[in-house]
This record gives C-alpha cells, structure tokens and sequence, in this order.
C-alpha cells in the first residue's frame, strides 16, 4: 500500500478511454469493459505488480508508472496492438502527481501529471495513441531509438483554455521498437533482485553503458510549455540547473524516473506572460499566478514610471500589486 506522505513524484501516466462506452447497454458495457481489462493485463506483462497504480475510470483506465517513462509506451502500445475490434483512445503524459490513499483505503493518484493525461487522451480519434510534449521531451532523451519516432499533431485547448501540444507515433514505430520492446518485457517480467545482489553485466552500447558513461553531465532543461521539466543523472545536477534558473515556482521538487532525476518548475517567461494589468486611469493593478512573475511584471511597468503602490501579496489566492504611473496619458 502507498504511503501517504503527500509526496509529489513526477510519473508517466497513461489514460484509455473506451470509444462509445457510455451509448451501449449495461451488458454490452460489461462485455466491453473486461475486454480493456483483459487487454490492458496481458500489455504491462509483470509490471502491474510492482511499479504502477491502476485506477479503473469506470469506461476505460488510468495508469500512472512509477518507474521508467518508456513504460508508459510500451504498455499503450501493446494495447493498440492487440484491441482488435475494440474502439480505444489512449493519452500518455509525464508530469507530477501524487500518491495518496482514498476513502476506501486504496491506492490513488491524484496531480496534473493524470489530469493531463486525461486531456491528451481526449484529443484522440478513436484507435488513436497520442503523447504530451513533456513526454514527447523527456522520451526523446532517454535514446537515439526514440527520437524519430513522433511527430507533431498541433496544439489542441481544453475546457480550461490551456494549451497542449501533442504528438502522435509513427506507423513504422512498432518495427522500429520491437527490441527495445523485448527487453523491456524481460526486465518487467523477470523476479525482482534482491538489494544486496551484484549487478548484472552491462554491454557496450546499451543504455545502461550510455547512462554510466554520462553519469556526470550536467542536467538538461525541456520546454514542456507551461513549465520546465529538468533532467539530469543525479540530484545534485537537477538542483544546480534549478538554482540556475532563479526565482522560479516550483511544481514538483527532484525525484527519481528510472535512473535518471527529474524535477518540473513553472516556465518563468509564461509566468510573467500569464500577468494581467488592469488599468484604472492612474492606478494599474497587477494580477498573476505567482510572486514572481507580478513582481516582474511590475519591473517591466517601472521602466515606464510606475511606483509601486502596495507590496505584492496574495488576495483570495491571486497574487496582487497595484502601482500608479504618474505620467499615464
């Protein structure tokens, strides 16, 4: 059973939702619905034991994956492959979530990583995969043999007007990742190690040699559009790029993704962007998400001749300034 610590993760999420399910009768929504439990059960093979949470979403499923983000691919994938006749949309997303225990005392999944999730998969034609640009971002890091493998499918809004930019997987995908996919079912599939036992041997040219041998780089910074996913090998890399990037909100703090170290912060240019200025004669009132980006805001209006009238503080959850310019025509 999960701890509930309230400890924020970044994770691999991905949604299924039957196609139509709500217009059939309850018998064939039955039918239906062990059909997408069967499929999804034999797609993440030995993983669902140990390093995802699954949550039934009533006409279809959510998975968040705990463990590397190519998880979440390869088990939509996988999926895809074998639905036959079954209609399915499926969304995949990488971004924070946490872990928490329901009413019931199940496990549970709760974050904008999931909501995401939920909103790409909406996106989707029916027996269409699609995937995040944060994942999109982070997957084409983790190998070369993922890089040409999306391609971009434009930017859709959501109920909330927020943008997301989404992509969909090539045809020839599934050739290209046939190896990379038989290794990954022998690593989900095979017992846990024990801690104490000896690492395997690694060989030359696998991810695991690539991995050590860069070891030491410095993190890499992804624009995933409304924040900044960072990526690095080791805590300490994450939280030098996050020092590097100044005063900037963070989402959720360094925690680890497969063998690497993943932290997501609000992008600060969007920050600042997402302000609004309403204009009152002299008086200018400064409305935006965070301390930061109303203080910035305000910085760019000094430029102008605003002084700065009342401090920046939080007014019913909206961070708030109001400065006058003087010479306002």
């Amino acid at each position: 059973m999960v701890d509930n610590s309230r400890q924020t993760r970044v994770c691999s999420v991905l949604f299924i939702d039957i196609v139509g399910y709500s217009k059939r009768t309850v018998a064939e929504q039955l039918e239906l619905k062990h059909a997408c439990n069967d499929l999804l059960a034999n797609a993440l093979g030995g993983s669902s034991g140990h390093d995802c949470v699954l949550l039934d979403t009533g006409d279809g499923a959510a998975v968040t994956f705990l463990g590397a983000p190519e998880n979440a691919l390869f088990v939509a994938l996988r999926t895809r492959d074998s639905a036959g006749d079954l209609s399915l949309r499926m969304g995949v997303n990488l971004g924070p979530v946490r872990l928490v225990i329901d009413l019931n005392g199940n496990e549970n999944v709760v974050g904008d990583g999931i909501n995401v999730a939920q909103r790409v998969m909406g996106f989707c034609e029916p027996g269409e995969l699609l995937v995040s640009r944060s994942f999109y971002e982070v997957a084409c890091r983790l190998t070369p043999d993922y890089v040409n493998l999306f391609v971009p499918s434009g930017a859709h809004l959501d109920k909330h007007s927020r943008s997301h930019e989404v992509y969909s997987i090539i045809p020839e995908a599934r050739t290209q990742l046939r190896a990379a996919e038989t290794e990954w079912l022998q690593r989900v599939t095979s017992p846990l190690q024990p801690a104490t036992a000896a690492p395997a041997a690694v060989k030359p040219g696998s991810p695991a040699r690539v991995a050590a041998i860069v070891k030491n780089e410095p993190a890499k910074i992804f624009d995933a559009g409304n924040n900044l996913i960072i990526s690095g090998y080791t805590r300490a890399s994450v939280e030098q790029a996050l020092a590097g990037l100044g005063e900037v909100r963070l989402i959720s703090p360094a925690s680890q993704v497969g063998d690497r170290w993943v932290a997501t912060c609000e992008h600060p240019e969007i920050a600042v962007s997402a302000c609004k200025v309403e204009v009152m004669g002299y008086t200018h009132i400064v409305t935006g998400p965070t301390r930061e980006a109303v203080s910035a805001k305000v910085e760019e209006l000094s430029e102008r001749g605003a002084v700065l009238v009342t401090d920046v503080e939080s007014v019913g959850g909206i961070w708030t300034a109001v400065c006058e310019i003087r010479d306002h025509h």
